[in-house]
């Protein structure tokens, strides 16, 4: 993908076309957002904004099909790459992210077009298990249709800002990889939240919460998680152990639940911590 981003960046008009044709192309929407956040991170938004917009109107078609995902993973990977460009520091955009995800979610923008009171109602008639859930729901008090436009705007909006970062990280390996090459390593393995930004992110929680906004929840603990990820790979690394170790991080980190719980909590224990601050000290 190297080659294609390095002919990419020999002009904007090759960009655009780039952009383009893959956010044409079905399920390869997440190339032309990588293209727009190369050209963003590398130029500026306003050099960029041929290519946004080259990546954006395909988008934009697939959302009037009925899938949202592709523009907004295109829109919410520029804003990251923006604000990454801006300030230099992925928690500061992941958390801008989030916000700007969380918007979209509790706006609407992921429900489905079609009737869910409906599609609920033929989930009923299909399923006797189903249909005994949806009456426990309703004996308790709970509107199961906003239940499950909740869950799939929930649902919808975590695939979006996981392909979004996906994207950002992407772009940002490309940049290093033709300009400044080991860079996005050393600076993904230095990803960590400040106090500072934890405290933002806490806040985050408790406005949400208070609010009545669950769509906050869904999505602030992906900072964590990213800073978690970054000092596996920061610890792994700096110790010179063996790639098989992060092979085994990743499958236990998409299969296991408690894995996600773990590396969370170390990510905040690492805020105070320092772990990797410690471990150059020592070495």
């Amino acid at each position: 993908m190297l080659p294609v981003a390095r002919w990419s960046m020999k002009g904007t008009p090759q960009a655009a076309l780039v952009a383009l044709v893959a956010s044409l192309i079905p399920w390869l929407f997440w190339f032309g957002a990588a293209i727009a956040t190369l050209v963003t991170l590398r130029r500026g938004m306003a050099p960029a904004l041929p290519v946004i917009v080259a990546a954006a109107v395909p988008a934009g078609w697939w959302w009037t099909q009925g899938d949202p995902i592709p523009l907004t993973t295109t829109l919410l990977t520029v804003l990251m790459a923006i604000v990454l460009r801006a300030r230099t520091r992925w928690s500061e955009a992941l958390i801008v992210g989030v916000l700007a995800g969380a918007a979209m979610i509790q706006i609407g923008v992921f429900l489905p077009k079609a009737d869910t009171a409906m599609m609920l109602e033929q989930l009923r008639q299909s399923s006797t298990d189903v249909a005994a859930m949806l009456d426990e729901l309703a004996a308790s008090g709970v509107d199961a249709t906003q239940l499950a436009e909740l869950v799939i705007s929930g649902v919808t909006g975590l695939v979006v800002m996981l392909t979004a970062v996906a994207c950002l990280a992407l772009g940002r390996s490309w940049q290093a990889g033709l300009y400044n090459p080991g860079g996005f390593r050393e600076e993904f393995h230095a990803l960590r939240l400040s106090r500072r930004e934890l405290l933002i992110v806490v806040a985050l929680v408790a406005f949400g919460t208070l609010l009545g906004l669950p769509s906050v929840g869904m999505l602030v603990w992906i900072p964590l998680l990213m800073a978690g990820i970054g000092l596996t790979h920061g610890v792994v690394g700096r110790k010179g152990m063996n790639g098989l170790w992060l092979v085994a991080f990743y499958v236990l980190l998409i299969t296991t639940w408690p894995m996600i719980l773990i590396v969370l909590f170390v990510a905040l224990i690492d805020t105070f911590a320092d772990f990797r601050g410690r471990l150059a000290h020592n070495d």
